[in-house]
């Protein structure tokens, strides 16, 4: 019987050795199989020793080749490398804050910002495109590997930025153990089989899109790899010609579907699983979906980056348990906590906390933040204090309140609304600034007190922040309202924002133009 994997690249060998022909990843313009990525991760960990990393260097990657990322986080845990894959567009003053703060060896991309940004921090640069038209050509020579880097299972991986309650991300540091636990209990949840063709049109920046590499070689899944622009109107046509049967999702993707399927625009009679997490999917979309997929079954998680996943639902669990976001996931513990720390009774409302092997280590390089929010309390593993509020029922299944600090999720992604103000007063013209998290059918609201346009506003944003981060409505106000203490009253200010034109709703072609 093979042994667990110990280290993630481990993950990917075994699923060769299983079935070296199956095929892994797939992408419009071609596929690889296990045999094949496994190969090809060795050659890319052969070129990345060349350069001079060796276990504990820090590599940064920015770049929309899902293909090259899953060989560049596999080639970097041979050598124990710790990867962090940043959003394609991340660029500028927030690609600075990451190259700062983590100190990396090696920045890759197709980029040449990027390449000017790691000249002037005097770091190896390395373009995606020719590592992995190297790494894929069986006639490269791969350079010999460390026969023993002396990875341990307990050494970090991967650094994943996230925004926070201060202006600029934190990195989560997972170790190899964390990881592997985490995606064997999702797996062991969501039961991919080694059959199934895995249609992920998530960018492998999200972490819920690079754990569908994890997942697809645990299962011996394939693996296709859309793109963003799949996941609009060409979504149905996509999933019809990958034969999708596992759609993992956020809700602004089931919503497409469902709208695309409700025209009788396509069938997809193989399509049997769809996962969601991200924000809560209305009870429309799934009753659509259920209506024109009866085969279809619906799986709704919960999750931070700082323990991956906490809590999934049972296939359609959520017909028997409305309004719950699932169970804590198969070795873990998640209870529910007061203000003083006590735990609650099934019923009463306080914050989420989570205790198991999928806490991650820490946030890098903040003992402070650390500290607080993953106390030890004298027990095997850190607790989480996850900063989330809601109630437990008597049979486990937890109900999702709200958050404590500013943190909300748009369009699958987790937002700050402290770095998103930050940047918006960084533009020259703006005075102040106030973000409206999401509210129901509302999107994000930017609200500004500023002497140019929302439109220029929100254009010179893009300098300070990524694009997709730029709420697609802002609003100009004299001045921003407050309460006694001189902080902004939002409740006053969702008032006054109701009382503005619609013009300052982003039109679709700048939005796209911002996108891009």
């Amino acid at each position: 019987m093979t042994r667990p994997a110990q280290l993630l690249h481990e993950l990917l060998d075994q699923a060769a050795e299983r079935s070296p022909h199956s095929v892994a990843l797939s992408t419009q313009g071609g596929s690889l199989t296990y045999g094949e990525l496994a190969e090809a991760s060795v050659r890319m960990a052969g070129r990345l020793h060349v350069e001079g990393l060796k276990r504990g260097d820090r590599m940064v990657v920015t770049a929309s080749d899902g293909l090259g990322i899953a060989l560049l986080v596999y080639a970097a845990s041979r050598l124990g490398i710790v990867f962090s894959v940043l959003h394609e567009q991340v660029r500028g003053g927030p690609l600075e804050h990451v190259v700062k703060d983590c100190e990396p060896e090696l920045l890759v991309s197709d980029d040449p910002e990027v390449a000017h940004t790691a000249i002037r921090h005097h770091l190896t640069f390395l373009r995606i495109e020719e590592l992995v038209r190297a790494a894929l050509d069986p006639r490269t020579v791969s350079a010999p590997l460390p026969e023993n880097p002396g990875t341990l299972t307990v050494d970090p991986v991967s650094l994943i930025y996230t925004s926070g309650t201060t202006s600029l991300p934190k990195a989560v540091v997972s170790t190899h153990q964390q990881v592997l636990f985490s995606a064997t209990a999702i797996q062991a949840c969501l039961d991919y089989r080694a059959d199934d063709v895995v249609y992920c049109p998530l960018p492998l920046s999200f972490d819920y899109g690079l754990y569908q590499v994890y997942l697809s070689a645990l299962s011996g899944a394939r693996l296709h790899l859309g793109t963003v622009a799949e996941a609009g109107p060409p979504l149905l046509r996509s999933l019809e010609a990958a034969g999708a049967t596992v759609l993992p999702g956020v809700p602004s993707v089931a919503d497409r579907l469902a709208w695309l399927l409700r025209r009788g625009t396509g069938r997809l009679g193989r399509l049997r699983l769809l996962t969601n997490t991200g924000a809560a999917l209305s009870d429309s979309t799934m009753s659509a979906l259920r209506d024109a997929l009866p085969q279809l079954r619906i799986q709704v998680m919960y999750g931070l980056t700082e323990c991956k996943r906490t809590a999934i639902m049972p296939p359609d669990g959520d017909l028997t348990h409305p309004g719950s976001c699932g169970i804590p996931l198969p070795g873990t513990e998640v209870f529910v906590i007061g203000d003083d720390g006590e735990r609650l009774p099934a019923g009463e409302i306080g914050q989420f906390v989570v205790r198991g092997p999928n806490v991650m280590a820490g946030y890098w390089r903040r003992p402070e933040l650390t500290a607080e929010r993953f106390p030890r309390t004298g027990g095997l593993f850190p607790e989480l204090r996850t900063g989330d509020y809601g109630w437990q029922d008597k049979d486990g299944y937890l109900y999702f309140s709200g958050r404590r600090d500013d943190l909300y999720k748009e369009r699958g992604f987790r937002l700050s609304a402290t770095e998103v103000e930050a940047a918006a007063t960084r533009v020259d013209g703006v005075t102040s600034a106030a973000v409206l998290p999401p509210e129901g059918r509302r999107t994000a609201i930017l609200a500004v007190v500023a002497d140019i346009t929302a439109d220029e506003v929100r254009e010179g944003m893009r300098d300070h922040i990524e694009p997709f981060k730029i709420p697609r409505r802002c609003v100009r106000l004299d001045a921003l309202p407050t309460n006694g203490n001189g902080k902004v009253d939002r409740k006053k200010l969702a008032a006054l924002v109701e009382q503005t034109p619609a013009t300052s709703v982003i039109t679709e072609a700048l939005q796209a133009r911002l996108a891009h």
